[in-house]
């Protein structure tokens, strides 16, 4: 019975949008031309962010720029835009750099044109300070010898002005001049070094300003209750005034989607979604699960679409559960120590397959790739009865075998479409032109998911797809070099 208790509660941090993946992704139209955007966004604040846009449509010309906020009067009104750099070796490939002056919810405006006209398109990005940035040794030791330098220079100065300067040509200082300006050299030193204590000070001071607008993550906690449910409570450790707990907006009709996988060996992975169970708080009826330690991760986004991924860990006794409902899932893998990078094809248990539609060629860091699926029955056909899973033709999460780094991604990226629909609130949702566009002819049996990973090392993708009513966890593992 004690088990029915709060068991072990663990509270872990959160990274802005997504653990240990702070770049943005999305695969869009801007107007005729098929984008895939890049968006690394500025570790600190004000600061710029790199921008690369790949077109797979011929015909492309020029690529214009602009960062807005994602709402607010601000949005209304774009800055003259800058123009992006078309690459020497490929016609397609264009990048620039953009200055995001405010920690918050952004926007990057994107107006392509053509030989098939123009068109825009507006990504959101998060802008957030992650840390402060540290000087250069050399630098910082270039500059100590310049302020020695100069206080030196400086209190030589006062003194010969005082030593020598009435004194006619070719006459020497006497011995009450040479005495006086010591004194004075003396008094201008302590002033020198009141300036450069007080410089300091204002420096720190300044520093200290800058270190309160450093991201803080909410924090969350996980404790199981009686009945086998699991609650989890969102905490603010400080940060700035207008971030709350309770202003969290759907995102595919949910406010959070909770990853679980089981630890060490991440051979289990659930993809729940949690109730509303008043400010700050969630709760979840678990399924059935063995006994051991699991790793959470929540996504959720906030009503300005700042998107969070919290996280936490828990120990769990069996939970006898009760059998998935709704868009709740689970999936089943070979544990990390039998990982294939190698493996293509994931055999799934109702005679359905899942294949990773790999390009050749090693999976390289910090290089965004267009990672594509398909799901076939067991003749190896495409499946005929393919299904929007929360309004998407699929979801993948992307996590490092060390738990660093976890990516919640859809088919358009690693944007949430609850901040998307921030930027055409009056306008149909993505998902439902898409669903209407393909309920006469049905949706393929094909998704594609645009990602970069962010380091090297060892990685766990979850696929999902729906099918039949059936939700497809497919599980494939990849090893990314440098």
């Amino acid at each position: 019975m004690r088990f029915l208790f709060p068991l072990l509660l663990f509270t872990a941090s959160a990274a802005f949008a997504h653990v240990g993946s702070p770049d943005v992704f999305f695969d869009g139209s801007a107007g005729p031309y098929r984008l895939l955007v890049t968006i690394r966004p500025p570790v600190v604040v004000p600061g710029v962010a790199e921008i690369e846009i790949r077109s797979s449509t011929p015909g492309i010309r020029q690529v214009h720029i602009v960062p807005l906020p994602l709402t607010g009067p601000g949005a209304r009104f774009a800055p003259t835009p800058d123009l992006a750099k078309p690459s020497k070796d490929d016609p397609q490939f264009f990048t620039g750099s953009l200055w995001m002056m405010a920690s918050g919810s952004w926007q990057v405006r994107i107006r392509a044109s053509g030989a098939e006209g123009s068109g825009q398109l507006s990504v959101p990005v998060p802008a957030l300070a992650s840390r402060t940035m540290t000087m250069q040794k050399g630098l910082g030791a270039l500059l100590l010898t310049l302020l020695l330098v100069l206080g030196v220079g400086a209190v030589s100065i006062v003194g010969a002005s005082v030593r020598e300067g009435q004194l006619e040509p070719g006459l020497l200082p006497s011995a009450e001049r040479i005495r006086r300006s010591r004194v004075v050299m003396g008094a201008a030193a302590l002033l020198v070094v009141l300036a450069v204590w007080l410089g300091n000070a204002w420096w720190n001071s300044e520093a200290g300003n800058y270190g309160r607008i450093i991201f803080k993550p909410l924090q969350l906690t996980a404790a199981l209750e009686p009945g086998g449910a699991l609650r989890l409570r969102l905490s603010d450790p400080g940060w700035l005034r207008w971030r709350r707990v309770d202003d969290l907006i759907p995102d595919h009709n949910h406010l959070m989607h909770l990853y679980v996988l089981r630890l060490p060996a991440m051979e289990r992975v659930w993809h729940l979604h949690p109730e509303p169970a008043g400010p700050g708080e969630l709760v979840q009826q678990l399924p059935p699960m063995p006994a051991g330690a699991y790793q959470l991760y929540g996504d959720i986004v906030h009503q300005n679409g700042l998107p969070e991924t919290v996280v936490a860990q828990v120990n769990l006794p069996e939970i006898p559960g009760r059998p998935l409902a709704g868009d709740d899932s689970a999936g089943a893998a070979p544990p990390l120590s039998q990982a294939d990078p190698a493996r293509t094809v994931t055999q799934l248990p109702d005679g359905y397959r899942m294949v990773w539609l790999r390009d050749p060629g090693p999976l390289r860091a910090r290089r965004p790739v267009l990672f594509r699926f398909r799901l076939e029955d067991s003749a190896g056909k495409p499946a005929p009865d393919m299904e929007l899973y929360m309004g998407m033709p699929g979801h993948a999460a992307f996590i490092r075998d060390d738990l660093t780094v976890f990516a919640h991604v859809h088919p358009s990226g690693s944007v949430p479409m609850a901040a998307l629909s921030l930027l055409q609130p009056s306008g149909p949702h993505a998902a439902h032109r898409m669903q209407m566009s393909m309920s006469a002819s049905g949706l393929p049996a094909e998704v594609s998911f645009p990602y970069g990973f962010p380091k090297p090392g060892n990685y766990r993708i979850i696929i999902q797809m729906k099918r039949g009513g059936v939700v497809e966890t497919g599980v494939f593992d990849a090893r990314v070099e440098n």
